[in-house]
């Protein structure tokens, strides 16, 4: 095991997950509640990050042999990260609002993460002759797109645009829907630097992938949004007072 790519994701994890104690703060939750979301998005997430090498190999999925390997990709681990939280949440019959909490210490997480894949030379982009092109020496000796340090630079970016939103109470309730749909953007139109292979029309399956994971969080945004409309509480916290009739 690379040890240098091994200690920048014991970072990113410990990160992540300092942070989300500090955003995670003003939720009424228990110890246990706490702990079950946790888990929650946990299992979403290995399993989300996973998900995509189903697709190349069903034997080596059922076998076990896909999860011991190295294969991994964000885009679908955070999709289910975000499910696994909202199953963990039905389980537990925990009716307050989670997913705001999750962007910062996620998107500082993913941003260091993304420096571990650099140090490690994996998830690297085309041949460029950019001047900040990087030789990946594991690779051949062309220069190349770090598109690992780009995604770092676009957490990054998130993480304080989403304090600030925090900070000021703007998009509350959807800031994990927009942060969702805003990479999967970014991941659709950066698959262009990266070498995957085209499986149709020209595009990779993780540009396929950004499109149905698009449609799906504004289809959420939207869901949220009548149902809200519908039921004031839902966005008052409070029930209406009922009138007595002596």
């Amino acid at each position: 095991m690379n040890v240098g790519y091994a200690l920048i994701m014991l970072l990113a994890v410990s990160s992540g997950f300092l942070i989300a104690k500090i955003t995670q703060r003003g939720l009424a939750l228990s110890i246990w509640q706490r702990l079950g979301i946790g888990f929650g998005a946990f299992i979403g997430t290995m399993f989300g990050a996973k998900l995509p090498f189903l697709f190349e190999s069903w034997g080596a999925f059922l076998s076990g042999a896909t999860w011991f390997s190295n294969g991994k990709t964000i885009l679908t681990g955070l999709v289910g990260g975000y499910l696994g939280v909202e199953v963990a949440k039905w389980a537990l019959d925990i009716r307050a609002k989670t997913g705001d909490s999750f962007v910062v210490p996620v998107a500082v997480a993913i941003a260091i993460g993304r420096i571990g894949c650099f140090y490690a030379g994996c998830c690297y982009g085309q041949p460029t002759s950019l001047p900040w092109g990087v030789i990946f020496s594991s690779v051949d000796s062309q220069l190349r797109h770090p598109t690992q340090l780009y995604e770092s630079i676009f957490h990054l970016t998130a993480a304080a645009l989403f304090l600030w939103l925090g900070s000021r109470d703007l998009f509350s309730g959807n800031r994990v829907k927009l942060y969702l749909i805003g990479y999967a953007v970014y991941r659709f139109f950066t698959e262009w630097l990266r070498p995957e292979a085209r499986i149709y029309a020209g595009v990779t399956g993780y540009q396929l992938g950004s499109l149905v994971i698009i449609a799906l969080f504004v289809w959420l945004w939207i869901r949220d949004a009548a149902s809200n409309q519908a039921d004031p509480r839902s966005t008052s916290g409070t029930a209406p007072k009922k009138n007595c009739h002596l």
